[in-house]
């Protein structure tokens, strides 16, 4: 059961990180054919793996889906962002068939140019004050933390997820400013660039919307909101909410076993719905058909210092 789109765009998945939404991101990449994948920065965590190594297996899997789906001839390129910066001394070599860039230009079906970066060159605060972003990291850490057991609370009462360390971030007056002026940022230097759009990450906010003629997107997170930016196959592009695509999966594996389904909120598709094939195909959780790469990373990787 494969979910087709021409282009995905992930970005912040931080593996490392005792926060990353690993497994479903596995479980995501597992159910999606298509031609190019983009990972636009902070895939790796390498910050929180310098201060304390965490590599559980389900990390390691998301790897391994990866380098699969370079197999099955998926173009794959890694964009590094200022959490895996250390990648970024190797722009212009492959790892394993997976391309490593600074930024790129992604043509769309449709004719449309879109600047690809991650975006923290544009972040004033990682560019000129790398302890006050590195102390901000930690703070973001220990939101997540509480964010983690507020929704541990939740859904033992049987509410849905829902994110606190989201609702704070947007009630702070200077974390909208902050948002705000990024956005603006991107959008002018994809106007000086002559493109037609940008697709970045970095701020964990997902977002799609038109200035002054130019396309912002931003992919969102791993951590949180678990969102993904993707180009269908005519070329228009949106943001979807990952784990609700998850959830239409299941909900039409069960149509087909002859099951009720279980209700809840569906990813908005706009014009389109997924492509979803092989309706036939149980959707397991397991990774079996993962073959073990030559490089498993579980050891230390190398951090630029």
């Amino acid at each position: 059961m494969k979910l087709r789109y021409r282009t995905v765009f992930l970005s912040d998945l931080h593996l490392g990180s005792s926060g990353s939404r690993a497994k479903d991101i596995s479980r995501l990449l597992k159910r999606i054919d298509c031609d190019t994948l983009y990972l636009v920065g902070d895939i790796i965590d390498m910050w929180r793996l310098r201060s304390k190594w965490n590599w559980p297996a389900e990390h390691n899997d998301v790897v391994r889906r990866v380098l699969k789906m370079v197999k099955k001839d998926t173009r794959v390129i890694y964009i590094p962002g200022n959490h895996d910066e250390g990648a970024r001394q190797y722009a212009g070599l492959e790892f394993g068939g997976v391309e490593l860039l600074i930024k790129d230009v992604h043509l769309t079906a449709d004719g449309r140019r879109l600047l690809v970066t991650h975006g923290d060159q544009f972040d004033l605060v990682v560019k000129h004050h790398p302890l006050l972003s590195s102390l901000g990291g930690i703070a973001y850490e220990w939101l997540m933390a509480l964010n983690r057991l507020y929704n541990v609370g939740r859904m033992r009462l049987g509410f849905r997820y829902w994110s606190l360390s989201k609702f704070i971030k947007l009630k702070v007056k200077r974390a909208c400013t902050f948002i705000s002026r990024f956005e603006e940022t991107l959008v002018k230097e994809a106007e000086r660039m002559g493109v037609e759009g940008v697709v970045c990450g970095h701020i964990h906010k997902a977002e799609h919307r038109v200035e002054s003629g130019i396309e912002y997107f931003n992919c969102g997170d791993w951590v949180e909101s678990c969102t993904l930016v993707v180009e269908h196959d005519d070329g228009q592009m949106e943001v979807l909410d990952g784990i609700e695509l998850l959830q239409q999966i299941r909900d039409a594996k069960h149509r087909h076993q002859g099951k009720h389904p279980k209700h809840g909120k569906r990813a908005k598709h706009g014009k389109h719905a997924p492509v979803i094939a092989g309706a036939g195909d149980v959707l397991d959780d397991d990774d079996d058909d993962l073959e073990p790469v030559e490089v498993d990373i579980r050891e230390p990787l190398p951090i630029a210092r």
